[in-house]
């Protein structure tokens, strides 16, 4: 038995690819299918079973496409109620793949399907357990997503089922298996996730807060409820492509691959009322831009970041890239859920300039200069997390974090000049991009931010200082 988990930073997820005696697997898999495809393809192996831990909230699952590409059946745990056929587990089901075993362990908990699999070696020797969003490496997932699909499902009800599944289920295993996480540091579906993606189960049992022995239920709904984020407006969307049955990405893909002209693109923006997505590096971007388009570069948590600030799913977007760059834009984009890429610029946004269009452009500050400028007793909006505030900031700045920048905009002038910042610029410049599509022209954004203004003589607080909003 062979296992490798293909991890997706931008998404912090983890899919898994087992193979035994010519037989795959592939678990929570990602929209584009082509890796897993390939890996069997290079082992001379048949993918037998697409296993879904539960029916995911941060990104869309290709296991539809999967199963249309290779015939491969796809599995549920407990409850679980697709809109298309699927097997439905029971607890203990095994599952046979070349010489090992798959076997179904309903941990209610994160979901009401939520199911980890336990991995059962050549030698019949339990190897590992894939969690899903049940158990994490230093955390456990959040209980509650599912109430923003089903209102009775509330927090504090599935706590307490991922309290005895917890307990009941995965804790009485052995210590020398290996956890297999969906997900790591930095995705929304936990809170204190390890950068660690794998861990034995040993390990956990001593440092993971949510496995203590000694806790109480309560003292665990408790402990677990305590400090959770608002959860990404997509989440809930995502749920439901992934229990509806999303389109194929080839077909999302053919719509989307339309190259376009700058009179074209201008057009297509101006009838139907696109989003124009800039997806260039922010310190590029900055130089020049089409008008109220927004700037959220790929290098970093694209797809993330898009699902916090475009609200809607369904949303029209025009894409601008780097030359070469548009298809994984778009396949990025609909891992996500947003499959309403209507189109490219084609020759990206120097065909855009060498038309003689209308540019933009944002104004930037270096950190040294902001040292100089900030004696005047500027306006500085900081548009990290709260968490990243409060532990250190500029002294006397306003935390707007990003994703409720459109829930402040009548709090922050038109006229009084003003800077922001956010840890390194990425964040910043979609800040910025949103401000300038909005009429603000009299701020400027710190290149580098945070990490570059602690370099300098700015003055710096380690606690949270009563602030007041513009």
């Amino acid at each position: 038995m062979k296992i490798e988990q293909i991890y997706t930073g931008c998404l912090s997820h983890a899919a898994y690819y087992v193979v035994s005696n010519g037989e795959a697997a592939i678990f929570d898999p990602l929209r584009e299918v082509q890796p897993y495809l390939d890996r069997a393809e290079d082992d001379n192996a048949v993918i037998k079973y697409v296993f879904e831990t539960h029916f995911h909230a941060d990104f869309v699952s290709g296991h539809l496409d999967l199963k249309a590409k290779t015939g491969a059946q796809i599995v549920f745990g407990p409850n679980a109620k697709p809109s298309y056929d699927a097997l439905i587990a029971k607890d203990g089901q095994e599952f046979k793949l070349g010489k090992c075993i798959i076997k179904a362990l309903h941990t209610p908990g994160h979901t009401m399907e939520s199911t980890t699999y336990l991995l059962i070696d050549e030698n019949g020797n339990e190897h590992g357990i894939i969690t899903g969003d049940t158990l994490f490496i230093g955390d456990v997932g959040r209980p509650d997503l599912a109430q923003h699909v089903v209102a009775e499902l509330t927090q504090d009800k599935l706590a307490r089922h991922l309290y005895h599944s917890l307990r009941e289920k995965i804790m009485p295993l052995s210590d020398a298996l290996i956890v297999y996480p969906n997900h790591g540091a930095g995705s929304a579906c936990g809170k204190m996730m390890s950068k660690e993606t794998t861990d034995t189960l040993g390990n956990q049992k001593k440092t993971n807060y949510a496995l203590r022995s000694d806790m109480t239920e309560d003292e665990f709904v408790k402990e677990l409820l305590n400090g959770l984020a608002i959860p990404p407006a997509y989440f809930p969307k995502n749920v439901l492509l992934n229990i509806q049955g999303p389109d194929s990405l080839d077909a999302v893909l053919t719509k989307a691959k339309k190259a376009l002209s700058a009179d074209e693109f201008e057009e297509i923006a101006n009838s139907t009322g696109a989003l124009i997505l800039d997806t260039r590096e922010a310190s590029v971007f900055a130089k020049g831009f089409i008008p109220f388009s927004i700037n959220i570069g790929l290098q970093g948590s694209f797809a993330t970041w898009v699902g916090e600030i475009v609200t809607d799913i369904n949303q029209k977007i025009l894409l601008i890239t780097d030359e070469g760059k548009e298809e994984e834009a778009m396949i990025r984009l609909s891992r996500v859920g947003y499959d309403n890429t209507i189109g490219y610029l084609k020759g990206g946004f120097d065909a855009w300039q060498q038309s003689g269009k209308k540019v933009n452009t944002i104004k930037r500050i270096s950190a040294e200069d902001f040292g100089r400028y900030y004696a005047g007793s500027p306006y500085v909006i900081d548009v990290r997390k709260k968490s990243e505030f409060d532990t250190q900031h500029i002294v006397g700045a306003v935390n707007i974090p990003l994703n409720t920048l459109y829930h402040h905009l009548a709090k922050i002038s038109f006229y009084m000049p003003f800077v922001i910042y956010c840890a390194g610029g990425y964040r910043s410049m979609i800040a910025a991009s949103i401000l300038d599509g909005l009429g603000y022209k009299n701020f400027m954004d710190v290149e580098g931010g945070f990490s570059e203004l602690t370099k300098t003589k700015v003055p710096v607080t380690e606690y949270l200082c009563p602030t007041t909003l513009l």
